[in-house]
């Protein structure tokens, strides 16, 4: 009997997550492999009805070489992605057919259910004797539950923050800083043309990564990260410098949407999702606005958010995602099960998947940051790493 092995992707989108399911996918089929693509996240175990099949094809169907041929010319994942957490469904989220279930168990007062005996009764039923995770800290948290509880799993990195902890690097953050840098290398035409100070807000929660890396490869004037919190006045009073001795009288800075004020908070937004984050952003603004207040300089403000994960992946992203999901289908027909695959020191490698909760990823701020300045600064490049993580 042909083993069949499960495949998802979960939380937010990134370019490279096509190339490598169909890395994988081809590489499963190639092994003798039946492979069961799961619709939107940890979202189609949750909502796949064993005692009603007639709709559980919108969420979990078997895959062929044909379903995948053309996916890795598009960004995004041809799967579908949620924030779905199996084991923190608010109430107003259960599938109607598991309200009252005893495969439910209640987390709170709130009527937040945890259905990981649904989730692991459908892996059951679907035959899946390996699950596939593609995703970020969140995603895979959720697949270290599982593989606790005895369900094979093999996990795959993936975040534009690039801040999974134990892999120098994840799918997306290239292109994410690609994106970046063409952005505002662009915008320098208007910043420019007007002399103002331009502020661009990067995504990037609790890593200062995609702010750092992109200031340091567009060469803007200041970088703002996650991990540092920052003196405004401070700030403004370099600015005001960075523009009077460009020739062109502008000045560029970027932020990322996690960054805090010294004696303020995180800008945050609307209700938590199931991991308990609410939307960030809104920091740039805010920057921009009180630079004008206390500089009297127009400022120009730019939000690139979904616009830096968008679109196809780039040359770097295309080889580490491809290369992560044949090595993912390495590990299965080693039966080595219980692991992420990972870059460490540039080299391929696979780590227990409970490297996950292990810490955090955060920016290196000693190596890479110059706190007095607010810029990136490499203070040695002998023994780093190529993605200097």
């Amino acid at each position: 009997m042909k083993k069949t092995v499960g495949l998802l992707t979960g939380g937010g989108d990134v370019p490279g997550l096509n190339p490598c399911m169909k890395a994988f996918v081809l590489s499963a089929l190639e092994s003798g492999c039946r492979v069961i693509g799961i619709r939107r996240g940890w979202g189609g175990l949750l909502n796949y009805n064993i005692n009603d099949p007639s709709g559980n094809e919108e969420h979990a169907r078997e895959l062929s070489a044909y379903d995948v041929r053309t996916i890795d010319r598009t960004g995004g994942t041809f799967l579908h992605t949620s924030r779905t957490n199996p084991q923190r469904v608010k109430e107003k989220d259960i599938p109607a057919f598991l309200k009252g279930s005893s495969l439910g168990r209640a987390v709170d007062d709130a009527g937040t259910m945890d259905y990981t005996d649904h989730i692991k009764q459908v892996i059951g039923h679907l035959g899946i004797g390996v699950l596939v995770t593609i995703g970020g800290d969140d995603t895979l948290s959720y697949a270290v539950r599982l593989h606790r509880e005895g369900i094979p799993v093999v996990a795959i990195p993936k975040t534009m923050d690039n801040d999974v902890f134990g892999t120098d690097y994840c799918i997306g953050f290239s292109t994410a800083v690609t994106r970046s840098v063409n952005f505002i290398t662009n915008m320098r035409t208007a910043v420019g043309s007007h002399e103002r100070i331009g502020v661009i807000e990067l995504f990037g929660r609790n890593s200062g990564e995609t702010s750092l890396f992109t200031a340091y490869l567009s060469d803007v004037d200041r970088a703002i990260i996650s991990e540092v919190p920052f003196d405004i006045d401070k700030l403004c009073r370099f600015l005001v410098e960075d523009r009077r001795n460009n020739p062109s009288n502008y000045a560029m800075m970027t932020i990322s949407e996690g960054a805090i004020m010294e004696g303020g908070e995180v800008i945050e937004t609307g209700e938590a999702d199931a991991y308990g984050h609410r939307k960030l952003g809104g920091i740039g603004a805010i920057v921009a606005d009180q630079i004008k207040r206390r500089t009297g300089i127009d400022t120009m403000f730019q939000q690139l958010a979904y616009l830096m994960r968008s679109g196809p992946p780039d040359s770097l992203d295309r080889m580490v995602a491809m290369s992560f999901g044949h090595l993912a289908m390495q590990l299965i027909r080693c039966g080595e099960t219980g692991k992420m695959v990972a870059l460490h020191a540039g080299k391929y490698t696979a780590l227990p998947v409970e490297m996950v909760l292990a810490g955090v990823k955060r920016v290196d701020v000693p190596a890479y940051y110059n706190l007095e300045t607010y810029r990136p600064k490499i203070k040695d490049f002998m023994g780093v790493p190529m993605f200097l993580t």
